[in-house]
């Protein structure tokens, strides 16, 4: 079992910055892969990013790709999301999520347990 909570969420002004954080309970959480999702108002969740259990591997959608950077430290049992160049299109509540599937998860019906999500808005 592993508890998630996520935090950093807030408004911020297009073209800036936020960074996420999942804190996550439990001894296994280094066996998890983590994954970052969102969901917009009337939108279906979708898949911002995931890291392995090492931490060696990232993977994004298209849509944050070179904007987004997802780390992990396994000795905090904490996973983050640093969201930069923000724009408007941005705007959604944050989860994280964990899983043992593999190679690369972007499904959210891969992932067993979730945070309970932190609201980013962007001001335009």
């Amino acid at each position: 079992q592993v508890q998630l909570v996520e935090s950093g969420g807030g408004l911020v002004q297009a073209g800036g910055s936020l960074r996420l954080s999942c804190a996550a309970s439990g001894r296994t959480f280094s066996t998890y892969t983590m994954g970052w999702f969102r969901q917009a108002p009337g939108k279906e969740r979708e898949f911002v990013g995931g890291i392995t259990w090492t931490g060696i591997s990232t993977y994004y959608a298209d849509s944050v790709k070179g904007r987004f950077t997802i780390s992990r430290d396994n000795a905090k049992n904490t996973v983050y999301l640093q969201m930069n160049s923000l724009n408007h299109e941005d705007t959604a509540v944050y989860y994280c999520a964990a899983t043992r599937a593999v190679p690369r998860p972007v499904n959210k019906y891969e992932y067993d347990y979730w945070g309970q999500g932190t609201q980013v808005t962007v001001s335009s």
